[in-house]
């Protein structure tokens, strides 16, 4: 089973889509800069996606969303 429920975060981000985007846009600022906003012994994950996602889930990273014009 994955960690996190990809049904919970689902509640939080209105697509599978925009899901897909916040974590990999996530994900590559950790690769690149080595900025966790967690301790590293507290991520269930080894790899920066899922830790990504754990943020998310946590309410570590906000999604806002743009208004159509």
């Amino acid at each position: 089973m994955l960690y996190p429920s990809i049904d919970k975060l689902l509640n939080i981000v209105d697509s599978k889509y925009m899901l897909v985007h916040v974590a990999s846009k996530r994900s590559k600022q950790m690769q690149e800069t080595s900025h966790y906003q967690m301790r590293i012994s507290n991520y269930v994950s080894k790899k920066d996606l899922g830790r990504a996602l754990e943020e998310l889930e946590n309410g570590l990273i906000k999604v806002v969303k743009k208004e159509k014009q």
